[in-house]
């Protein structure tokens, strides 16, 4: 039996399609290892959104190769979306890469690791559209709580953007699928969903003729085992009166929503083809603030977009401490080939660039501070993530994992990964809160 074993990086779902990839090869002979070291083929799932996430991907390829040349794997498979925008490139500059092939070839996994493990190359590079939206899965996060993926694609086009160009246009799941895979992932064990798309607000719009999202939502919240569900990746001017009354209503899904911003300057969004200014997302917020009861909003922006002035950058601090975000994001723009941006002049210095990102994230800092220092004293339900060290680590409704800071706490008791307690906040250690089960 060969063992094979999978780095999947970026985002959740490129996770969710690895996890696809990882059922289909268990299914048929391959046994699923954890470290590269007890693999006989490492498939690595590549993310290519910004410089950053390039820069990683192709350097664990490299550690990766390394393995190869001392003998310890057999074959490399790199697919995902760094593989679907420069295989040219991974196959003439990394010759110990066995196969590269692109997320419509995610299906054909099984037969392109055989043939790796043979010595026969491959390059395949269908149509994007063949990528699976949904398939039985060997679910890689924690047993507790899972992703579920709405849609793949994306047809906003924000001129940075290359995920366009790399993933192809938007395309969403039936909703009985959704709902029958919730059904089997709260059949096996999960207590809390995170939705995932590239839009999650779009939902609905394309089979349907309108957005679904809270229609999805409120199904969801019967299916029985499911304690928590989560929303990632709202896009702002879809963010309807009927979504935020279904989040306000609905005791399951959390008072908690990933709404990506990117700016607050009425002119920096339009030359990055979004909408909205200071004043309308500002009056979106404080709405959502108002009828949905504390409610912990996340959200990510990006700084030295081109032509950003320092006046613009300072709106943006000032929308930051305005707001006062319960968790955020911010990175430096990166400029992606074949996206409208890469032409635009007034390119930013990478050195202004990074200040800005940590001026932004200082400010983001003392924010979180005060709001740590006003959670002192409070109780929160609380679900266990791991134990470390005898002191358990868990989140309450105002943290997503993999991304945000947590709750260590200490128990007279001992308590079972995966379930609900109810923790006292006692103290903070900088973006971390600090209690003890009551």
């Amino acid at each position: 039996m060969f063992k094979v074993g999978m780095i999947s990086l970026g985002c959740p779902k490129n996770q969710v399609d690895g996890e696809m990839m990882l059922d289909k090869l268990n299914k048929n002979g391959f046994r699923i290892v954890q470290n590269i070291e007890d693999s006989d083929v490492m498939i690595i799932n590549t993310c290519g959104f910004i410089e950053s996430a390039k820069a990683e991907a192709i350097e664990t390829i490299l550690e990766t190769a390394e393995y190869k040349k001392a003998g310890l794997i057999s074959a490399i498979v790199v697919t995902g979306c760094l593989a679907e925008r420069y295989k040219d490139e991974i196959i003439e500059e990394i010759p110990e890469v066995d196969a590269v092939i692109g997320i419509g070839a995610d299906s054909d996994i099984v037969k392109v690791c055989q043939k790796a493990l043979v010595g026969i190359q491959t390059s395949n590079f269908p149509d994007k559209y063949y990528l699976p939206l949904n398939d039985e899965r060997l679910v890689s996060t924690p047993s507790h709580w899972a992703y579920l993926k709405l849609s793949d694609g994306c047809d906003n086009c924000c001129s940075y953007c290359a995920i366009p160009l790399i993933r192809g246009g938007y395309r969403e799941r039936e909703m009985q699928s959704i709902l029958s895979e919730a059904e089997t992932l709260a059949d096996n064990g999960v207590k809390e969903l995170i939705l995932i798309a590239q839009d999650t607000t779009k939902y609905g719009k394309q089979i349907y003729g309108d957005y679904k999202l809270a229609e999805l939502l409120k199904k969801l919240c019967r299916i029985k085992g499911i304690e928590w569900i989560r929303i990632f990746y709202c896009y702002p001017d879809r963010v309807t009166d009927e979504l935020i009354e279904t989040i306000a209503a609905e005791e399951k899904i959390c008072s908690y929503i990933d709404i990506p911003l990117q700016h607050c300057n009425g002119s920096i969004l339009k030359a990055m083809n979004r909408f909205g200014d200071y004043a309308s997302l500002k009056e979106l917020l404080l709405k959502m603030k108002r009828k949905i009861p504390n409610l912990s909003l996340r959200t990510t922006f990006m700084v030295g977009f081109p032509g950003e002035s320092e006046e613009q950058f300072e709106e943006l601090c000032k929308f930051v401490k305005d707001i006062k975000f319960d968790k955020m994001g911010c990175f430096a723009y990166s400029p992606e080939e074949d996206t409208p941006a890469f032409s635009y002049e007034n390119r930013i210095d990478d050195d202004i660039k990074q200040r800005r990102a940590d001026v932004l994230m200082d400010i983001q800092y003392t924010i979180t501070e005060e709001a740590n220092k006003y959670r002192v004293g409070n109780v929160y339900k609380v679900i266990i993530d791991e134990k470390e060290n005898e002191k358990y680590i868990g989140r309450s409704y105002l943290d997503s994992p993999e991304i945000d800071s947590g709750i260590i706490f200490t128990s007279d008791k001992e308590l079972e990964i995966g379930s609900f307690v109810h923790v006292k906040i006692t103290d903070y250690d900088g973006y971390d809160l600090i209690g003890e089960c009551i």
